[in-house]
């Protein structure tokens, strides 16, 4: 049996979870939308394309673009339709051209994908799509081409990349991400970071290889696996079937009324001297679906096979699906829909898109799979698809593709929506499930909280253990809603460079930091009636923290404080005459301690102000030991080297309005005002050099 395996495991992710009761910022409505987030949003004028997006939400893109003669006809080609929109083209008639171009490759069989002049028909569409303004036609026409075509796509590329320019997903470096975690646990009120990735025990993994795993039963209480393990002997059948691997096996768990897994034995009813594995059991447990491999009456490589339980304990001699289903080639990976009357599988039967694509049978009303149809070229490519896994309860496919416009490594996980039968745009499910390596052979729970995964202890070991994984945000079936904001100063405009992070407070799900894009601006995809906490952190301004609820696609415009100028905070206000701090200067005060622990290369200057009232030489000393308690509270709470923070006061020397008329403008004179600097930047203070280390020149 062809079987494959994953050789690299997942990024390891640390989540941490704080609930704070002071939000930092209030959110404001956008007065006016990018020029581009409102052509994203209108259809692409094709009449032809008889598709309504605005039925399902946003996040859910349904392709525009139609083959329906994918599994009807291998190629197409009609000569005077091709001389027509060579005509319109010299006589620069754009709007016809594009559409009788829209018509000829909507005409498109499988092998037309793989002849240099039909992909060069799908690049004069996304060209003159774009030329016309219609984004939504121009960037679905130059994913396809990155995905199929064979030959230099580095302009299509270009052209794709300015057109997402603010909208890809722009993930966060992991390693950063994790010093910021490591840095902000040191002085939040958070939980200690957890090791999420768990193996399943020796119960259910051995010495020897585990993998293609699935979940089955009535409530998923039965693990089926595949195994190296047996340790039968086999050298004879070896040598005359199927010398490299011929010792893969079926094993079942069972869940534990303490809700573990139970040891994991032979499937003796349905294993064989042949090769067994990639079993899928369907929702009432009765029926078993899996692949044979090289045995006597198969049609191929391997096939897939099918056993209904009989009793309690025992299962119908196995029958192949036949040849509806099963080809000369490599068939494996069997799984059914949500619903149970769609049998998705994989193969590397010739007449496909890559290598191995996958398929799709429809069951009828009498019980009987249908003629095996590819499910078309949004979902495979020129590489390879692999491990087709649908939710149980949502109409979602996921699937593993060595090939996507998102690309971590070498298998990645996508996932695509299903509605109306039609499959959306795949998504990569993010950093935090796939990694440098290989991700396939999966399986996720029906609540999607946990993704059962095969992984070896050491990259490139091919020694798998199988391991359970809280299912991070992006791999979820139900993230639709869109939350989106866009961090800037509020007076200037500046755009800042950070780090965004959303925590899912009800479930404690993790969600893959991103990076503010160069206009400021991030988003994410998340679940709809929770709530989340954010926090936005940078080198330059002040970390920013906001618990919210969603409630339907939501945006935000976050206003920062930057670090490069001097800062004065509304709440740090003194009782006339007095040094003593009060509770409510503590929020912002922690925000200067939280910034100075996470960048040790900056220090602070505090500056004390008073008004005019009273003697000048005692507001100097007043505002001098003002200056001072705050800069004992920050040294102490943040446990800061003294020389970190300097303090200073001019007392009614520098007003902000020279000749105050009433209390309000006195109060604006009596502030604190705090302002960061790097340590390599010297700044002129009135205070004596045994106050301030400067180190080496």
């Amino acid at each position: 049996m062809r079987s494959i395996f994953t050789r690299s495991g997942f990024i390891l992710f640390i989540l941490i979870i704080a609930v704070f009761s002071n939000p930092t910022f209030s959110q404001k409505k956008r007065k006016k939308k990018k020029e581009a987030e409102k052509k994203e949003q209108q259809d692409s004028g094709l009449k032809i394309s008889e598709f309504e997006p605005t039925k399902i939400n946003k996040v859910v893109k349904l392709p525009g673009l139609k083959f329906p003669n994918i599994n009807v006809r291998p190629y197409y080609r009609n000569d005077q339709q091709l001389a027509l929109i060579a005509r319109l083209e010299r006589n620069k008639q754009w709007d016809e051209y594009r559409e009788q171009l829209y018509i000829y490759v909507t005409s498109f069989g499988i092998n037309n994908f793989m002849v240099k002049e039909d992909m060069d028909l799908l690049w004069r569409l996304a060209n003159v799509s774009e030329y016309l303004g219609d984004r939504v036609l121009a960037k679905e026409t130059y994913r396809l081409i990155l995905r199929h075509y064979r030959g230099d796509f580095s302009r299509a590329l270009k052209h794709y990349e300015s057109l997402t320019l603010f909208e890809k997903p722009l993930y966060a470096n992991l390693e950063d991400y994790y010093r910021l975690v490591d840095k902000r646990a040191l002085i939040d009120t958070l939980t200690p970071p957890e090791d999420v990735l768990v193996d399943m025990g020796d119960q259910v993994n051995s010495q020897f290889s585990d993998y293609g795993m699935t979940l089955g039963g009535e409530n998923q209480n039965r693990l089926l696996f595949t195994s190296n393990r047996s340790g039968r002997d086999t050298s004879a059948f070896n040598q005359q079937f199927n010398p490299k691997n011929a010792n893969e096996d079926i094993y079942i768990s069972e869940k534990t009324e303490f809700d573990m897994w139970g040891e994991a034995v032979a499937f003796e009813a349905i294993n064989s001297n042949y090769n067994e594995g990639s079993p899928y059991l369907s929702k009432d447990g009765k029926t078993l679906y899996f692949i044979r491999c090289m045995a006597p009456g198969g049609l191929g490589d391997c096939d897939i096979y099918y056993s209904n339980r009989v009793g309690d304990s025992t299962w119908s001699e196995p029958v192949n699906l036949g040849p509806n289903i099963n080809s000369y080639a490599w068939d494996s990976h069997p799984s059914l829909s949500m619903t149970e009357d769609t049998l998705f599988f994989a193969s590397d039967r010739k007449g496909g898109f890559g290598n191995s694509d996958i398929y799709m049978s429809i069951k009828s009303e009498k019980g009987a799979w249908g003629k095996a149809k590819n499910v078309g070229p949004f979902i495979n490519s020129r590489g390879s698809e692999l491990s087709p896994y649908p939710h149980v309860k949502f109409p979602v496919l996921y699937f593993s593709s060595s090939l996507g416009v998102v690309n971590f490594g070498g298998f990645d996980i996508y996932k695509s929506f299903i509605v109306d039968g039609r499959f959306s745009e795949p998504k990569n499910v993010g950093p935090l499930v796939n990694g440098g390596g290989d991700e396939y052979y999966f399986a996720i729970d029906a609540d999607a909280k946990q993704l059962y995964y095969a992984k070896s202890k050491v990259k490139g070991d091919p020694n798998l253990d199988l391991q359970s994984f809280p299912l991070p945000m992006e791999a979820k079936p139900n993230n639709t809603v869109r939350f989106s904001g866009r961090v800037t100063e509020q007076s200037t405009g500046e755009v800042f460079k950070g780090v965004v992070t959303v925590i899912d407070l009800s479930d404690r799900v993790e969600v893959a930091p991103k990076s503010i894009r160069e206009d400021g601006s991030f988003d994410f995809e998340l679940i709809n009636d929770k709530k989340y906490l954010l926090v936005i952190e940078g080198d330059n301004f002040f970390q920013i923290e906001e618990i919210f609820f969603v409630e339907g696609d939501k945006h935000v415009q976050i206003p920062a404080i930057s670090v490069n100028s001097s800062l004065s905070f509304a709440s740090i206000d003194f009782d006339p005459g007095s040094a003593k701090l009060k509770p409510e200067m503590e929020n912002n005060l922690h925000l200067v301690v939280d910034f100075l622990v996470k960048h040790t290369n900056y220090r602070l200057i505090v500056t004390g102000h008073t008004d005019a009232d009273g003697n000048s030489e005692a507001n100097v000393k007043l505002s001098k030991e003002r200056a001072e308690s705050i800069k004992e509270f920050i040294v102490n709470y943040g446990e800061l080297e003294s020389n970190r923070v300097i303090a200073d006061g001019k007392g009614d020397n520098d007003p902000i309005i020279v000749q105050p008329s009433n209390e309000e403008e006195k109060r604006l004179n009596r502030r604190v005002e705090f302002k960061i600097f790097l340590d390599e930047y010297r700044i002129s203070v009135p205070v004596s050099d045994d106050d301030v280390d400067w180190g080496e020149d």
